[in-house]
């Protein structure tokens, strides 16, 4: 089916009068794209993370819209011609889309990434390549975790040297990229924990796409600082290796709970350290009993090898 996208340009304080109004006359599937809310959000949720893509933030400079959908039919032109009579004082932009369009091109953004030595990751819709490397199926979601970005890699990269006979745990677990990763690489089981509540079910579906089934990986939503029967549960399996690639705050408040899921030798990876704080989340490292034994960087990221 064909679509009509309509995008209806405003201001900060004019956005919420305008969806008021949309509404009023019967449109109530919209999008809203503002700058202001974008850096309120970042703001106010600035724990979970250091960076943000610049790029992203230029394409949102000024930004303040709302899209909605039509039929692109007789019946479509004609429900925008009495919006449009309806808010004169609003220029809307229109362009015609299609359902493949949504469906299938942002695909063509994601191709086969070769990690380390031995991993190569493959998004689930395309054909196998011809490679001796280890295939780890991936379908990008709504979930960190693609194995594109440099914090995903440095522990992809590590993960080949320590996983083979471990037990694993990955907090703050994505995707389950890491997780997986491990298993595929001769880990002989693996436990993800995130506080998405949507990572289960995103984790165990890019599971299945590598033939790896509950008998191997256990996914938790929840939070280990703040669930102590989760804690104590994970505390009391004891881990070979465990990995985190999540931001440097969290890193740091963890990190006092990392020897207590730690079996007796074994090695903690962390990663998600932007350039600048590295030192910071060592001492926390060390203050909290670990020895850093490797010190890796990329593209401005670092990552620590511990035991």
């Amino acid at each position: 089916m064909n679509w009509l996208e309509i995008t209806v340009n405003t201001s900060h304080d004019k956005l919420e009068p305008l969806t008021n109004r949309l509404t009023a006359l019967g449109i109530d599937g919209f999008i809203t794209e503002d700058e202001a809310d974008v850096r309120e959000f970042l703001e106010n949720n600035r724990k979970f993370w250091d960076y943000v893509d610049e790029d992203f933030m230029k394409s949102m400079s000024g930004v303040c819209r709302v899209k909605f959908y039509l039929e692109d039919s007789e019946d479509g032109r004609g429900e925008l011609a009495r919006v449009s009579a309806a808010l004169p004082e609003f220029e809307p932009v229109t362009r015609s889309v299609r359902d493949e369009d949504w469906e299938n091109n942002w695909r063509e953004y994601y191709k086969p990434i070769e990690v380390g030595e031995r991993l190569i990751i493959v998004p689930r819709w395309l054909p196998a390549p011809e490679t001796d490397r280890v295939e780890l199926r991936l379908d990008p979601g709504l979930i960190f975790g693609t194995g594109a970005h440099a914090t995903t890699q440095l522990c992809l990269g590590e993960i080949e040297k320590y996983a083979p006979g471990q037990n694993v745990l990955d907090l703050g677990c994505g995707s389950g990229i890491l997780a997986i990763g491990a298993l595929l690489l001769g880990a002989k089981r693996a436990v993800g924990v995130d506080i998405d509540d949507k990572a289960p079910g995103v984790v165990m579906e890019n599971a299945g796409f590598n033939g790896i089934g509950p008998d191997r990986l256990t996914v938790f939503a929840g939070d280990v600082l703040s669930d102590t029967a989760l804690s104590r549960r994970l505390a009391g399996e004891k881990f070979g290796l465990v990995l985190m690639n999540i931001v440097s705050d969290v890193i740091i408040a963890l990190s006092p709970k990392i020897p207590q899921f730690l079996a007796p030798g074994g090695t903690f990876i962390c990663s998600g350290i932007i350039d600048g704080r590295q030192a910071e989340v060592k001492s926390a490292l060390e203050k909290a009993g670990l020895t850093v034994t490797t010190h890796r960087q990329k593209d401005g990221w670092h990552a620590y090898i511990c035991r």
